[in-house]
C-alpha cells in the first residue's frame, strides 16, 4: 500500500517536472513567425530570478538594461514558469492594454490568487471584472467630491500631523501607511482610528501585505501561509462589521454610503462583495501611501519644487476662512501639486509592470506573439525612456505644465494602467495626497535622515522606511 502511494507520488512529480520542461523547450521548437529576439535562460526557472533582482525603482534594473541593449525594447524570455514576451515599447504596451479580453487577458501567477482570493477584481476577467469595475466607478463618482469624504481626509491629516509635534524624527512610510489606512477604512467600513476593529484589521493587513510579495510556499509559518490566514481573519472581521451595521439598520439609513451601495449591488455574490471590500482596502492603503512617500522624498531633494508647492498652498489657504475645510474646487486649483504627483509617479514607478497573456495568436508590427504566452508590459521602461521624457532620470515636475495627463489614452505615461483595467480609484488617491501635501508643507519642513532608496523587488519599498528629520513652521 505504502509502495503504491510512493509510486503515485513519484509519477506525479515526474510528470510535473517533465511538463514544466516541455513547457520551457516546446516554444523553441515551434515556428513563431518573426518572433522577438531573446533567450529562455535556465530550464524551469528561466530568467525569473534575474528579472526579479532588486534595483532602485527610478531605474530599469540590470536585467532590462541588458536585454533591451541586446535584443531591443521587445524581447522573449521565460518568466514565472511561462514563455513570455517582455515589452518596454510604448506602442506595444498601449496595444496590449487596449485589447483586454479581445487579444490579451489578465494573468497573474496562481499564488497571487491564493492570497487575494479568486473573486478579487485584480485577478478576475471577462464579465465578472466588468461588473466589479462598474461598481467601483459608481462608488468613486459618488465619493470623490463628497464634502464628508473630503472632510474626513482633512481630519485624518490633522490628527496625523498633530501626533508629530513632539517628534523630531519619524519613519515616514509607517506614518503614511497608517494615515492612508485610516482614510480608507473610514470610507469603506465607517471605522475611526480609535475603533478596536481598526487596529485589528491593520495588524492583519500588514501580515497580508508581507505574504502578498513573498515566496508562495503554503507551509505553516511562512509569510505566504500567514497571509492566507490573515485574509481569512480580515474577511471574518469585515463580515461581522457589515452584519452588525445591517442588524442596527445603520447601513440602510445612509444613502450613498459605501456599504449601502455595495450591499444593494444585486449583480454581485456575497463573496464578490467581500472581495471588493478587501480590494478597496488594498488599493487605498499600499499604493497610495507609497506614492505619498515618493512625493515627499523627491520634494526633499528639490528645493525649487518645494518652494513653488508651498507658495501654491499658501495662496489657497489665504482664500480660506479660519478652520475652513478644503473642497473639490480647491483641489482643482492645485495645478503644480498635480505636476509633483505625476512626476513622482513617473520617476518612482509604484507599479513596474502587469501580468497579461495572449488568448489568441497576435501579430503586432513585425512581432508574433503565440496564444498562451505570458506578456509583460513594463511601464517603468516607458516612464524612464529618454527618447520620450527629456532628462528622464531627473525629478522635474515642470515637464507636466500644460500637459493633459488624465486621459486614459496616454501612451508614454501609464502609472495607473490603461484600457478596461485603468485604476478606477486613481483620482481618489491624488485627492488624498494633494490634501496631505497641502497641510504638510504649511506645517513642517523636513530633510532625510541618512540615505534611503526606494527599491523594486519588483514591489516597491523604501529600504529604511524613509526616516525624516522634522522642523515645525511657526
Amino acid at each position: 500500500m505504502v509502495g503504491g502511494v510512493c509510486s503515485v507520488i513519484i509519477v506525479g512529480l515526474t510528470g510535473l517536472v517533465l511538463g514544466l520542461i516541455f513547457n520551457h523547450f516546446l516554444p523553441l521548437l515551434l515556428k513563431l513567425g518573426v518572433a522577438p529576439k531573446g533567450t529562455f535562460g535556465w530550464p524551469l526557472l528561466g530568467e525569473t530570478l534575474s528579472f526579479l533582482k532588486p534595483h532602485s525603482s527610478n531605474s530599469l534594473g540590470s536585467f532590462l538594461q541588458d536585454h533591451c541593449s541586446r535584443y531591443g525594447k521587445v524581447f522573449k524570455s521565460h518568466l514565472f514558469f511561462s514563455p513570455t514576451i517582455v515589452s518596454c515599447d510604448q506602442e506595444l504596451n498601449y496595444f496590449i492594454l487596449q485589447n483586454e479580453d479581445k487579444l490579451f487577458q489578465c494573468s497573474y501567477p496562481k499564488p497571487i490568487h491564493g492570497v487575494l482570493g479568486d473573486s478579487s477584481m485584480l485577478v478576475v476577467v471577462g464579465d465578472t471584472h466588468r461588473r466589479l469595475r462598474n461598481l467601483a466607478l459608481t462608488l468613486v463618482s459618488t465619493t470623490k467630491s463628497n464634502p464628508s469624504y473630503l472632510n474626513d481626509i482633512e481630519r485624518t491629516i490633522t490628527r496625523t500631523l498633530d501626533s508629530w509635534q513632539d517628534n523630531q524624527q519619524i519613519i515616514f512610510c509607517e506614518e503614511a501607511r497608517k494615515f492612508s489606512f485610516h482614510v480608507i477604512v473610514k470610507q469603506v467600513l465607517g471605522l475611526t482610528p480609535d475603533d478596536p476593529q481598526t487596529a485589528k484589521i491593520l495588524e492583519d493587513f500588514l501580515t497580508f501585505m508581507k505574504g502578498l510579495i513573498s515566496i508562495p510556499l503554503y507551509i505553516p509559518g511562512t509569510a505566504y501561509a500567514r497571509a492566507v490566514k490573515a485574509r481569512t481573519r480580515i474577511a471574518s472581521t469585515v463580515k461581522a462589521i457589515v452584519d452588525e451595521r445591517i442588524g442596527n439598520g445603520e447601513v440602510s439609513n445612509k444613502q450613498g454610503d459605501f456599504l449601502q451601495l455595495l450591499l444593494s449591488a444585486n449583480t454581485l455574490s456575497d463573496n464578490e462583495k467581500l472581495s471588493f471590500v478587501l480590494d478597496s482596502l488594498l488599493g487605498g492603503y499600499e499604493t497610495t501611501s507609497l506614492l505619498m512617500a515618493m512625493a515627499v522624498q523627491f520634494l526633499g531633494q528639490s528645493p525649487a519644487a518645494m518652494a513653488q508647492l508651498k507658495t501654491e498652498h499658501e495662496n489657497i489657504r489665504r482664500d480660506k476662512g479660519e478652520g475652513e475645510h478644503l473642497n473639490w474646487e480647491d483641489y482643482k486649483k492645485m495645478e503644480f501639486t498635480q505636476n509633483v504627483i505625476n512626476e513622482a509617479l513617473r520617476c518612482g514607478n509604484v507599479v513596474k509592470f502587469v501580468h497579461r497573456k495572449a488568448i489568441k495568436d497576435v501579430r503586432f508590427k513585425e512581432y508574433s506573439i503565440p496564444s498562451g504566452w505570458k506578456v509583460l508590459p513594463v511601464f517603468s521602461a516607458v516612464h524612464l525612456d529618454p527618447s520620450l521624457h527629456g532628462n528622464a532620470l531627473q525629478f522635474h515636475p515642470w515637464r507636466w505644465e500644460g500637459v493633459q495627463t488624465h486621459s486614459q489614452t496616454s501612451k508614454k505615461f501609464t502609472p495607473f494602467g490603461g484600457g478596461p483595467r485603468f485604476c478606477p480609484g486613481s483620482e481618489l488617491a491624488k485627492v488624498e495626497i494633494a490634501f496631505f501635501l497641502h497641510h504638510l508643507v504649511l506645517r513642517y519642513r523636513w530633510r532625510p535622515e541618512g540615505v534611503d532608496q526606494a527599491m523594486a523587488y519588483p514591489y516597491v519599498e523604501f529600504q529604511r522606511g524613509l526616516p525624516l528629520r522634522l522642523y515645525q513652521i511657526s
